[in-house]
């Protein structure tokens, strides 16, 4: 006799980043005055920068067959492939301050980042079973 497999449901997944309100108020503006219409914000890491890496972000005109698509206040994110397991629970944030207006990015996975606040070491998520 045969042992019937039942699929066990599936946990949701976690979203990879998210976006704070003020950072999806920043992206909607930003992406409404671009000069065309833009399937999303691309957001991706780049080797660079003292501490090694660096966080990329860009309009994207398509999403890619393997960008991570995530949804966030109205805003679609398009994650790069190789950078997922960087940014896995990510917060982007949007902050003005006497001297600067930036995106900054709340990322679990940093372990350093230089003086100057360009670039950051990331160690990949570790996968839950």
């Amino acid at each position: 006799m045969e042992a019937e497999l039942t699929p066990r449901p599936r946990r949701p997944r976690p979203k990879v980043v998210t976006l704070s309100d003020a950072a999806a108020a920043r992206v909607k503006e930003i992406l409404d005055r671009g000069d065309k219409a833009y399937a999303g914000l691309r957001v991706g890491v780049k080797n660079g920068g003292c501490a090694g890496q660096e966080y990329v972000m860009e309009y994207a005109e398509a999403a890619g067959p393997l960008d991570e698509v995530v949804e966030d206040k109205g805003v679609r994110i398009l994650v790069e492939p190789k950078a997922v397991l960087f940014l896995i629970g990510t917060e982007i944030d949007y902050q003005t301050t006497q001297l600067a207006s930036k995106f900054v990015f709340r990322n679990p996975n940093e372990t350093d980042a230089c003086g100057c606040g360009e670039s950051v070491t990331i160690v990949p998520a570790a996968l839950e079973d």
